[in-house]
């Protein structure tokens, strides 16, 4: 019996409540979803319900005799084994041996469309992370947001929204002056300016834009004059830089469907068309020759600049433009993936949403990520051989692959910074959490193999009667979790919680594997017990296949 299913039977269980008279309500006003959750302590069953504490009163009568009623109803449901009432009218249902185990052969049906709901189904998306200037390599800052962002992006598409991930190409402005002065000077053989970039990779993107220069036969940059040198390295750097980053995405497993240029804000004019929309609707006013939005009006602490007084645009006034497009090419929601320091953008953002009114936090949302810090014997790395200033993404990748990488960045709620020990991380002992979890799904692929070879054959038998022991209750319970696990992720934004459920159905499942047996000992007969057992264990794997794959981390079948 699954949460859905036991759901219907208490729906049909108030229903009857009400044509008996027991409950005085329309059946209209019985909540839209009746919730069901696994209790914390075992012995009080498999799922409990506070509905009727939530209807008794609406409906004319006291919650514990409501639930006295409710119980006696659903006793006599068909796998049902008991249901007890607790407290003030909580329902603890406990259901029979056969009713939990269909569940295995439930997932299995369903295969990779077991977790995935359409609770989102309708919904249009906009997910924008990353979005790291293409002045030099990830950091290991927009790395977490690279890996969590993509998780995300999966965990909503498994509600059934569709989900555009997009990349801000910040080309336009002083930083990437700063880079193109940088890459002249390491071309001609000088230091950095004093403002500008170091690292290694700046030598290297010099050399190539250089090389490019020649192959091409066009002249050679550095004979130009000074504007046009300067023009001729930032182009070709950035469109070179980005190349790389794209490049460290890919092999990361991150794609986008979307690269949108911060320049195309200003040379299509919708920066002036989105200031123009703002005028028009009261919000703008002048002050001191400059163009200011009345953010105060929407919960900002100050109002804000959008064009200076000398007539340039302030960085807002792209913000602007860049939210309006977004809601423009028909996305209902825009989520925004940003940096411990853009905390202070929080604001003036929900603002601009208010200001064109739209919903703030609805139609617009921002998710802060806190920070990362890479720890080797003990401590933490600083530098990096590329970057020189900071740790990059190509340096987590070569210190502990793609795997754990993606793992150990996306486990943790954003909200909270986070320590990532290279060292434990390429360990294979269960202390490492990604290896803990990819050895589960080994073990169930290699436990499949076994019965195959000892003649243990799902098709020969299903008995779910047979699943009586402790742990393949507990097992069949954090298997049901999963869909509401996967509805909860998307409706929080935190697809942690994948992750961390991941671990917990691994570690139920290793406590299963050492009590259980799927292949018979010795010369011992092959029973229905040992096939049903076969289904439990392929239903596992299964389950821990769909959560790896949400999390963007592989599903080995060998270790």
């Amino acid at each position: 019996m699954t949460p859905q299913e036991l759901n219907e039977a208490i729906r049909g269980a108030l229903n009857a409540a009400i044509n008996d008279g027991v409950l005085t309500l329309d059946p209209a006003d019985l909540p839209a979803e009746i919730h069901v959750e696994r209790p914390r302590q075992r012995e009080h069953g498999d799922w409990a319900t506070n509905i009727a504490l939530q209807v008794a009163k609406k409906g004319g009568t006291n919650p514990r005799a409501l639930a006295d009623d409710l119980a006696q109803r659903l006793g006599s449901t068909s796998g049902v084994a008991k249901v007890e009432v607790a407290g003030p009218g909580f329902l603890n249902i406990t259901l029979d041996a056969a009713a939990a185990g269909e569940l295995a052969k439930s997932i299995l049906a369903a295969g990779a469309a077991y977790g995935p709901t359409e609770t989102g189904k309708g919904k249009k998306i906009n997910l924008e992370f990353v979005s790291a200037n293409p002045t030099g390599p990830i950091h290991i800052g927009g790395t977490r947001w690279a890996a969590v962002g993509d998780s995300l992006a999966r965990v909503l598409e498994a509600t059934g929204a569709e989900v555009c991930r997009e990349y801000y190409f910040n080309d336009h402005g002083a930083q990437i002056d700063r880079f193109a002065r940088s890459l002249v000077a390491r071309a001609l053989g000088q230091d950095a300016p004093e403002d500008g970039y170091g690292g290694q990779y700046i030598q290297d993107i010099a050399d190539a834009v250089l090389a490019e220069a020649a192959s091409a036969g066009d002249p050679d940059p550095l004979t130009l004059d000074e504007d046009a040198r300067q023009e001729y390295f930032r182009a070709q750097g950035v469109e070179l830089m980005f190349g790389e980053i794209k490049k460290s995405l890919h092999e990361f497993g991150v794609d986008f469907d979307v690269y949108f240029h911060e320049n195309d804000l200003y040379t299509t004019g919708a920066v002036d068309r989105a200031i123009k929309r703002l005028e028009d609707a009261g919000h703008m006013f002048e002050q001191d020759g400059a163009k200011w939005l009345r953010t105060t009006d929407f919960g900002d602490d100050k109002d804000r600049v959008v064009i200076k007084s000398d007539g340039d645009a302030a960085y807002i006034a792209g913000d602007i433009a860049y939210y309006l497009d977004k809601r423009e090419r028909g996305f209902d929601e825009v989520v925004m993936m940003l940096g411990a320091d853009h905390h202070g953008y929080i604001g003036r953002l929900q603002a601009v949403a208010a200001a064109f009114g739209d919903t703030p936090h609805k139609n617009l949302q921002i998710l802060i990520g806190q920070m990362v810090n890479l720890v080797k014997d003990g401590e933490p790395m600083r530098m990096s051989k590329r970057a020189g200033t900071v740790v990059t993404l190509e340096d987590l990748v070569e210190a502990v692959g793609v795997d754990a990488a993606r793992y150990s960045l996306v486990r943790s709620s954003v909200d909270s910074s986070i320590d990532v020990d290279l060292d434990l991380l390429a360990k294979q002992t269960n202390d490492n959490p990604v290896f803990y979890v990819q050895y589960a799904h080994a073990r169930t692929a290699n436990v499949a193999r076994n019965a195959e070879a000892a003649g243990v054959r799902r098709e020969d038998a299903f008995a779910p009667e047979t699943l009586t022991h402790p742990t393949e209750a507990a097992l069949l319970g954090m298997l049901t979790e999963f869909p509401r696990i996967v509805s909860q992720a998307a409706e929080l934004r935190e697809p942690h919680r994948i992750a961390r459920y991941a671990e917990a159905l691994a570690g139920a499942y290793h406590k299963w594997y050492a009590e259980c047996r799927v292949t018979p000992l010795g010369d011992q007969d092959v029973t229905d017990t040992h096939r049903t057992r076969l289904w439990l264990n392929d239903a596992t794997r299964q389950v821990l296949a769909n959560a790896l794959t949400m999390v963007g981390v592989s599903a080995p079948e060998r270790m």
